[in-house]
Order: C-alpha cells, then structure tokens, then sequence
C-alpha cells in the first residue's frame, strides 16, 4: 500500500532534519576539539569559550535528533493533535542551554580581566583557527536555514541560529585574538564577554517565541489575515468569525466559524466547510488542517437560546395542536430552520391538496394552530 502525501512529506522531513543535524554534529566536533587544542596551545581565552561553545552544540544536535524522532511520528490516541510540540520543548531546551553556556563564558572572562594581564598572549594559530571557524560554521548556517525554511520547523532554524551564533563568535575571536597580538591583552577577555552576550541574546529569542507557541500564541497578523482571504474566497461562505490559530512545531492549526445561507442543505454546508479546509491548507503553507464550524448566522451577535426544542420534542407538540387538520395527516417532510432565537417551521405537502382548499387557508390554520408553541416565529407550506 503507498504512503499518503502527508505521510511521504512527513518522511521526508525527517529524514532531511536527520540529515543536517548528523552533518553539523560531525562539525562541531571537530571544530571544539581544534578550538579548546589550540586555544590552550596558542594561549587565546576567547577561542577556548568558542571551542566549548561549539562543543555545547553536540548536546543541542542530539536534543535535535531526538526531538525530530518524536515530533515527526503520526498523531496516535494519546497525541490526537501529533507531536509538533516536541519541536517547540526541543527549541526551548536549546534557548536555555544558549543562555545558560553565555552565562558561563562571560563570568568566567571577567574573571580572567580581574586577574590582570596573562603572561602568554594568543598566537598565529588561534586567528587561523578562529577563521576557519567562521568559514565552515557560516556555510553550515545557511544550508540549515535553507532545510529549516523548506520544511518550516522552527526547531532547524532554532539550531541555525546555534551555528550562527558560533560564527559570530568566531568573528568576535578574530578581533580579540588580533587585538592581543597587537599588544592589547584585555580584547580577548573582552571578547570572550562579546560571545556571552550575543549567544544569550539569541538564547532568549529562541526560548521566548518557543514559549509563546507553547502557550498558543496567534500566528502572525499577516497570516492570519492571509487565511482570512482564503476563507472569505470560497463560493457559499457570508461572512466568518471566532477565527483562531496556534502553532504546533512547524505546523500551524487553524478553528473557525463560517456563515452560510440558512436555506442550504446540510450536505451543501457541509461541502462548503471541506472547501474552506482545502483551501486553507492548500493556499498557506504552514496549514496542516482546519476545524470549520458551520453556522446559519452570526451567532456572536444572535446567540442561541440554550432551551429550544429538538426535531421529536416540537414536531410531538405540532403534531398535537395540528390534530384537528385533516391536511396534517398528509405532511411529507418537515425542514426546521434556528434563527434568531426561535424556531421556522416549513411544512412539505403533496400539491394535491390545493385541490380541496386554498394555499392560503391552510397555512392560516397550521399557523393559528402553532400559535401556543412561543418559540415557533413562522410556519410556512411548501407544496411538492
């Protein structure tokens, strides 16, 4: 049996977050191991912060692994919405643990500049090493970023921006290990301190906007604007309202209250509602499903009543008050309409009838007979 395209993409996502992930683990090994070797060989604080921070990144890369084995497996009873959000808690790890190493590399250079001036400064090695660094971890950035933004998982672009801030920490090595073979010692420190703050403020970005998803958090105004146009577009839909969104891993869920005609079928509204759902998913990228909720009305604006009757409760009680009319042992159907508060009655007779009696007549009497039934606004015939 062949996969649905929803399962083959969902696949193949997987298996190119896999991809990626294995290939800047085996970076970032390298490179800590060169950077922390030569930092202490070439006598460069800022390099051995940059050669921990790079090797932080293995603990990230398997958060990664193991977060895209979960949040790529199908929903199932016990996660009916999937696992997307094992994506975001991966992406919030990885905010923290930013935060976390920043904090470390920081205090322990102003350590170091509180102990004064060390008696060996950085060497050659160092600046090439931190070159290198830049080089190989900015190529690593993009190819990452181009995955993450084919897929939409903010969880690649979360460990993007891990190899970025590696980068850019690199870049600020470059100017402190130059700055203290130019005589300068404290620009390594200082340098050093430059890494903290970038890979913190990063950190925090990355955990803030993980945290707003985790609380279901709208997508972005133009989305949701962009869904809107969507809905509004499709042939049978009035108006909407009750429009909402939320994010789950690099998929994104949309609810919303469509109105239609009250006089449509149920199999017309219904068709309408699947029109809407494919459209939305198919026109915004991100979209992976949509519960529509169709009403006849603005029920924002005419709520209703929470105490009408059901189709057996009224028709039992008309039948009733309609017992004297010999036309209502005749009633083929009966189509209930709830509008504004009450109930419309539509009555469908066999045409013969008005044979014996004037349309008129009898709609006079099944009205005058409905009369008692408060919560019946109108009755009217149809003659088939």
């Amino acid at each position: 049996m062949n996969d649905s395209p929803e399962k083959t993409a969902r696949q193949h996502r997987h298996d190119e977050t896999v991809r990626i992930t294995v290939i800047g683990a085996v970076v970032d090994f390298l490179l800590a191991v060169v950077k922390i070797v030569v930092g202490f060989l070439a006598h460069s604080q800022s390099l051995i912060a940059d050669g921990i921070h790079s090797l932080s990144d293995l603990v990230t890369d398997a958060v990664v692994l193991y977060a895209a084995r979960h949040a790529h497996q199908d929903a199932d009873e016990d996660h009916p919405y999937g696992h997307g959000r094992f994506e975001t808690i991966a992406t919030v790890a990885l905010g923290i643990a930013l935060m976390g190493l920043a904090v470390g590399i920081a205090l322990d250079a102003v350590y170091r500049l509180v102990e004064g001036e060390p008696h060996a400064l950085p060497g050659t090695a160092a600046l090439v090493v931190a070159g290198l660094s830049v080089l190989s971890k900015e190529i690593l950035y993009r190819y990452t970023v181009f995955v993450a933004e084919r897929h939409n998982s903010p969880m690649l672009k979360a460990n993007a921006w891990h190899h970025r801030s590696d980068a850019l920490s690199s870049v600020v090595v470059l100017f402190g290990v130059g700055g203290a073979m130019a005589g300068y010692w404290y620009l390594d420190g200082l340098a050093a301190i430059g890494v903290g703050l970038m890979i913190a403020k990063i950190g925090w970005d990355l955990a803030w906007n993980a945290v707003r998803e985790l609380v279901d958090t709208a997508l972005e105004p133009e989305r949701v604007e962009a869904i809107r146009k969507a809905i509004l577009d499709v042939d049978g839909v009035i108006s909407l309202h009750i429009l909402r969104t939320r994010r789950m891993g690099g998929e994104a869920l949309v609810d919303v209250h469509i109105q239609v005609s009250p006089t449509i079928s149920v199999s017309e509204g219904h068709y309408v509602s699947e029109t809407v759902r494919r459209r939305v998913i198919a026109e915004i990228d991100e979209v992976t499903d949509v519960m529509v909720h169709i009403d006849p009305e603005d029920d924002e604006a005419v709520p209703s009543p929470p105490d009408l009757p059901l189709r057996s409760e009224l028709l039992a009680r008309l039948q009733h008050h309609w017992q004297e009319i010999e036309a209502a042992r005749q009633i083929l159907d009966v189509t209930l309409h709830y509008l504004e508060g009450h109930i419309q009655v539509v009555l469908h007779l066999p045409v013969d009838l008005l044979t014996q009696t004037s349309a008129e007549v009898l709609a006079r009497q099944f009205r005058e007979a409905a009369a008692p039934e408060r919560c019946v606004s109108r009755v009217d015939l149809c003659f088939q």
